[in-house]
């Protein structure tokens, strides 16, 4: 039985060795229908299920979308409504009291420059006194489209941002709104909040301001190198003008140097840094000739103009008398404190001319060369010819400190031309011709048998007037015995509104006899045209004094030993070269007012002085 299934079976029975491959009908690994057959039923199911997947997402992928736009929309709607919320929020906030502040600019009879107090160097001006090239040639230089748009400049703002956030360098191109914004209302430091919020201030400011009020803010504040702030501190530093007189080609340069002010404001004295500005220059010019702003004929006429020297000089030397003297009368008639006109921003002219009060310094400087220490021609001649005692006495002198003090002023009018009161104010503030007291010896005695009336009443008993007022009785005289009250402030405006200006104030202090008088015993005793007198109070002191219908001028000499540690300064002698220094100061100094005047003709010019006619100088004290 068991050969013949083995040898007529079906084939159904199962080998052992079958068994141990694991082989079964249908589940080898090589072998039935379900070996490729599975694999192909998988791929197929994966392939539907693709297909599927593909047909679902091709039938939502409009909803997806309409979804992604609405979050996005959304998104952008909550910006949108915080920039609004964050715009009507945003308040323009005031200028830093540090750019509000403004120093008070000083210049002589003539307008000429003579200094300033206050601790900004800047001075506001409205943008009428801004010529219009100017201003075009700053908006040609840092915003060419200001005029249009909107106060900011969305390409610069994402730039600064990304070097903020990325660590880069910084990144100008603001605005001309922008700087303004950042430099007068906002913290200078670079912030991804404050660019934000300089923005939102820009945009308001744009919109609730016209474009000439921002300007002119921008020109009133920005910073163009060598301490000025604002265009009108820059013309007087770099060109010794005022803003409204700059040309075509200055305003250009200035507009040039606010690109890098602290490199720039050497130019004309660093000749690289020159040649730097000029390229800039011409490119600003370029632009002001392609937009219309100038004419062809302007550019092509167009040359860099000259700078004042950098860094200026030391005035301290005479100037600061001056000041002091000026501010403290125009504080007085505004009503304020120093201080406060100091930061005002305040236009003082004095009465001072300037030229001749530098010639005066000249003229009125020690005998010594005060780089050598040696004496001059004029000094060892004056003491070769006092020989024996007198001779040793002025040699020992080396100690011996003289004083000059020199007062013009106009008679009638009490406008006071010069104010020197010392050689040097870092050294000696107190200004001896205002303040200082010098013994007068015979210098009062034309007024000594007439009755003087107020503010002269007490003149003859004063032992030592200052020089202002013995300057003031002499014009008196000179006045026909009017006497006026000496003054050193012509005008003060701010922002081009004239806030004071002076007016002669005047009384009667002698009559117009005993003025006569006065004239006829100076002219008596001198046959000179210039009469020369002097008045002295022994060897201590000199005075001199000269005096026709449009000038009276004093000149005041003493000596002293400088004080040395707790021991007081003592009156010394004069050396014997001051009555020659003496006169050639008055000589020099009359004829540097008389001489630089434009026009200036005496004789024609009416003045409440002299009997018509008489112009002849006088110069006397005794």
């Amino acid at each position: 039985m068991d050969t013949g299934a083995g040898a007529g079976g079906t084939g159904v029975a199962v080998t052992a060795e079958d068994h141990g491959r694991g082989g079964s009908p249908g589940r080898g690994p090589g072998g039935g229908r379900h070996g490729a057959g599975g694999r192909g039923r998988l791929l197929a199911g994966l392939r539907r299920r693709l297909v599927k997947r593909r047909i679902r997402i091709r039938r939502t992928r409009g909803r997806r979308l309409r979804r992604a736009l609405i979050v996005l929309l959304a998104l952008l709607a909550n910006l949108v409504g915080a920039a609004v919320v964050a715009y009507h929020l945003t308040k323009i906030p005031e200028p830093h009291p540090e750019t509000a502040m403004q120093s008070t600019v000083f210049v002589d009879d003539h307008g000429d420059y003579l200094g300033r107090r206050g601790p900004v160097d800047r001075q506001e001006v409205p943008l009428s006194q801004v010529p219009r090239y100017v201003q075009e040639a700053v908006i040609a230089a840092e915003n060419r489209s200001f005029r249009t748009d909107t106060g900011i400049s969305p390409k610069a703002i994402a730039r600064a941002a990304w070097a903020t956030v990325s660590g880069g360098d910084r990144q100008g191109g603001s605005t001309i709104t922008q700087q303004y914004v950042k430099n007068a209302l906002l913290s200078p430091e670079q912030t991804l909040s404050r660019k934000a919020r300089e923005a939102l201030i820009s945009i308001k400011l744009d919109r609730t301001r016209s474009k000439d009020e921002i300007l002119q803010g921008y020109l009133n504040t920005v910073y163009f190198g060598r301490g000025a702030a604002g265009i009108q501190s820059a013309a007087r530093n770099y060109f010794g003008v005022d803003a409204k007189d700059l040309t075509v080609s200055q305003g250009a340069a200035l507009a040039s140097v606010i690109n890098i002010p602290s490199y720039y404001e050497k130019a004309g004295s660093d000749p690289k840094v020159t040649a730097k500005l000029v390229d800039r220059w011409e490119w600003v010019l370029d632009a002001m000739a392609d937009s219309g702003a100038i004419t062809s004929a302007q550019r092509a006429g167009a040359r860099f103009p000259a700078f004042r020297f950098y860094p200026p000089g030391d005035t301290d030397g005479q100037r600061q008398y001056l000041i002091d003297a000026a501010a403290s009368e125009a504080a007085d008639r505004l009503g304020i404190t120093e201080d406060q006109l100091a930061r005002g921003g305040y236009t003082v002219r004095t009465t001072f001319d300037l030229t001749a009060q530098d010639a005066t310094a000249e003229l009125a400087a020690d005998g010594t060369d005060k780089k050598t220490g040696k004496k001059t021609g004029e000094e060892k001649a004056a003491e070769a010819k006092a020989g024996g005692k007198k001779q040793a006495e002025v040699t020992a002198s080396g100690d011996v400190r003289v004083h000059t003090a020199v007062v013009a002023l106009v008679p009638g009018d009490g406008a006071v031309r010069v104010l020197y009161g010392g050689a040097d104010y870092a050294s000696q503030p107190f200004n001896d011709a205002r303040d200082g007291a010098v013994e007068a010896g015979t210098a009062l005695e034309p007024f000594s048998s007439m009755k003087l009336l107020a503010p002269l009443t007490d003149l003859t008993r004063t032992a030592a007037p200052t020089p202002l007022r013995l300057a003031s009785a002499y014009a008196t005289a000179a006045a026909h015995g009017v006497y006026a009250t000496p003054y050193t402030v012509a005008k003060i405006t701010r922002a081009g509104r004239t806030l004071y200006e002076a007016h002669p104030r005047t009384r009667t202090a002698m009559t117009r006899a005993d003025a006569g008088m006065v004239a006829k015993f100076l002219y008596g005793r001198s046959d000179a045209s210039l009469a020369t007198q002097t008045g002295a109070a022994g060897l201590r002191t000199l005075w001199q004094t000269t005096y026709d219908e449009h000038l009276t001028l004093t000149v005041a000499l003493f000596a002293e030993h400088p004080a040395k540690g707790k021991k007081a300064a003592l009156p010394a002698p004069l050396p014997y070269t001051a009555e020659s220094r003496s006169l050639s100061v008055a000589e020099g100094v009359w004829s540097k007012i008389v001489g630089t005047a434009e026009g200036h003709d005496p004789a024609a010019e009416p003045n409440p002085g002299l009997p018509t006619g008489q112009t002849k100088p006088i110069l006397a004290t005794r």
